[in-house]
């Protein structure tokens, strides 16, 4: 049966009058008359009953006006709904972002999304690399910024910004007096280790065929404030990325022999249609300036270091 069918036949039930009934379904006589014989002929039974001049329900009919009234019920609150989730769905977006998303960055994205965007009704979602793609192909989040050696088929990347890697230590460690540490030197040191992070058993993934330094950990951790006030007393060093903030008591030289960098994208999934949201977030990632200093972020220091020539002497990549 079809929907065309019950509603005629409700305005029947309505009017007790096939001619008033076709009025009010804007349809002809026969049209209507019709459609009512084949919903009879596929629930095998009369829906009404003619006497002369008067028209009344079976009991058939009583029966399936009483199903039908709440099935049109029920179709008219799903499209009401629909048209519900259609209006709001072009505005509402859900954004993944992983949790060493440097805060000067991801800031001036938001700000940038919200001047191409106003009216944007933004949820933001922070994690690790592996749940965010998880949660995109599930449909949980629409679309996330986050950093991976690889996407596979399913994820779609546009890369955003390359973040060169640092080691983080406390000051009088032997790597204060290295303009850049070699990966090599890594041996044998104390290590704070980030859980979920790249370094060391991901290291691989990030196209290091052969991680140097067989670092001892000694303590692991998710919570990045943790990780850093334990390198600022001395219990041992880190690799992190050099656009995350650090606190006070905190040295960093650039990593070398091999340099060692993640690359930061948008993601969305493959294949999957761009609602106007995601359309506009990706648009945006892909116009604004990532660069530390370009125009769309504030100028800052990343090197926190009393020689001021460290950033110069850094990329020589000579040993002091």
């Amino acid at each position: 049966m079809e929907t065309h069918q019950i509603r005629y036949f409700l305005a029947a039930c309505e009017t007790l009058n096939f001619s008033r009934a076709a009025e009010l379904c804007d349809v002809s006589v026969p049209s209507l008359t019709r459609a009512i014989h084949k919903l009879e002929e596929e629930l095998g039974g009369h829906l009404f009953r003619r006497e002369r001049h008067l028209t009344h329900l079976t009991d058939l009919g009583r029966l399936m006006q009483q199903h039908f009234s709440l099935a049109q019920g029920a179709l008219e609150a799903a499209r009401t709904d629909a048209e519900k989730h259609k209006s709001q769905a072009g505005t509402k977006l859900k954004m993944g972002v992983f949790s060493t998303m440097p805060a000067r960055h991801l800031t001036a994205y938001l700000k940038a999304l919200r001047a191409a965007a106003a009216n944007l009704e933004l949820t933001l979602w922070e994690t690790h690399c592996e749940e965010l793609a998880a949660a995109l192909l599930a449909g949980e989040i629409d679309v996330a910024i986050m950093s991976a050696p690889e996407y596979g088929e399913r994820l779609r990347a546009v890369p955003l910004y390359r973040e060169p890697y640092c080691v983080a230590f406390a000051p009088g460690h032997r790597f204060e007096q290295m303009n850049a540490v070699p990966l090599r030197e890594l041996d044998g040191e104390p290590y704070i280790k980030r859980l979920h992070c790249e370094f060391p058993s991901n290291f691989a993934k990030l196209g290091v065929v052969k991680p140097y330094g067989a670092v001892q950990v000694r303590y692991m951790t998710e919570r990045e404030d943790w990780v850093q006030a334990m390198v600022a007393v001395g219990l041992g060093c880190t690799l992190m990325p050099q656009f995350l903030p650090i606190i006070d008591g905190v040295l960093l030289r650039p990593v070398i022999e091999p340099e060692v960098s993640r690359q930061i994208s948008i993601v969305t999934v493959a294949g999957r249609p761009h609602s106007r949201p995601v359309s506009i977030a990706v648009k945006t990632a892909r116009a604004l300036s990532w660069n530390v200093d370009g125009p769309g972020l504030p100028k800052v220091s990343t090197m926190r270091t009393d020689d001021a020539d460290i950033r110069s002497a850094a990329r020589a990549s000579n040993r002091i």
